[in-house]
């Protein structure tokens, strides 16, 4: 799903000043009071697991087709309008890939809005196994998680309304289908383009958003972003696009207790969705990703395009560091658009 560039720039990090339901906290520099909804990450691990109901939700399965179905209907729920984006794709091998992009919108007329992203299919082949390689994974942790997350903040917004902003929950799809080095030996052999092959969804929302002239504020996105022990390092393509959100998610994060979690690391650049949003959409959009250099493929955690990113690797401690800080982050957005 992504490939990890060295290190293209170098910066300190920037520390505001920012802070459970949240407890109602005092920013210090503007005297704002953040009351958050609680995140609960019972919840958002039972989503993670409804998906893989499914089963294997690669391109043209069955699992895509029918999780869609889900998707759709849960989200609707929790956001005031859902857009559905139907389109072909073709793949790094020439396949016809039917791509689902759904969007629920969350106060659909407020100016000031966040996107908030992850893809939804899994990966057709465990190219980083040592076994069956050939056969699609369940992509709890790549794929699922960020999406299971992301309907429970839908949830948790619902329960306490948005004052002054809005916010667009965006599963896109085709993410994970890319080419990668890796693949040789279980894809025919080709002149494939490895870099375009990836975030087809993100790339297609990017250049046909689903309102038009749709613009947001910023964005964060979600990838792996559940794993027991996951550190989120400071990503390159986000520092460097998108610096002043990265500050304050960090912040926020750190605030909330939750600083061994989100360390002031600097690594390379990932090729991930948030690349597209950023240089196509022009949203400032920030990665929430799991970076391990110790693992076996030296970049994403062990269970990383394998048959183990299962459920087993879902933590709920880690859930619910990412979804009380984001939370966190969009009523602090709220309470100083409210402000001004």
């Amino acid at each position: 799903m992504k490939k990890l560039f060295p290190i293209i720039l170098l910066f300190l990090a920037s520390c505001d000043k920012c802070n459970q339901q949240t407890p109602q906290v005092v920013e210090p520099s503007k005297q704002i009071v953040v009351t958050a909804p609680d995140f609960n990450s019972d919840s958002a691990y039972n989503y993670t697991n409804y998906q893989l109901d499914y089963g294997t939700r690669e391109m043209n399965s069955k699992g895509h087709e029918a999780c869609a179905k889900y998707l759709i209907e849960e989200i609707k729920k929790f956001t005031d309008t859902v857009y559905v984006q139907k389109f072909d794709v073709l793949g790094f091998d020439g396949v016809n890939l039917k791509c689902t992009n759904i969007i629920g919108s969350i106060n659909p007329k407020a100016t000031n809005r966040i996107l908030l992203t992850s893809h939804w299919d899994s990966r057709p082949w465990a190219d980083q196994d040592t076994k069956d390689r050939d056969k699609p994974i369940l992509s709890a942790c790549d794929g699922a998680s960020g999406v299971g997350t992301l309907i429970e903040i839908a949830r948790a917004i619902q329960s306490s309304p948005l004052k002054n902003i809005g916010v667009d929950i965006f599963f896109n799809d085709a993410e994970d289908r890319g080419y990668s080095s890796s693949l040789d030996g279980i894809v025919k052999p080709g002149d494939y383009d490895s870099e375009g092959s990836w975030c087809l969804g993100s790339q297609h929302w990017s250049a046909n958003p689903h309102v038009p002239g749709y613009k947001a504020d910023f964005g964060v996105l979600l990838d792996m972003a559940a794993a027991k022990g996951a550190v989120f390092s400071r990503e390159g393509i986000s520092s460097f696009n998108a610096g002043w959100v990265q500050d304050k998610v960090w912040a926020n994060a750190r605030s909330l207790g939750f600083g061994s979690f989100f360390i002031n690391q600097t690594i390379g650049s990932i090729t991930d969705d948030h690349v597209y949003i950023n240089q196509i959409a022009k949203i400032p959009t920030v990665d929430i990703i799991h970076i391990d250099l110790a693992s076996p493929s030296g970049t994403f955690g062990s269970y990383w395009h394998t048959h183990a990113d299962d459920m087993s690797v879902i933590d709920k401690t880690t859930l619910n560091a990412v979804g009380k800080t984001l939370l966190y982050t969009i009523y602090q957005y709220d309470a100083e658009r409210g402000a001004q």
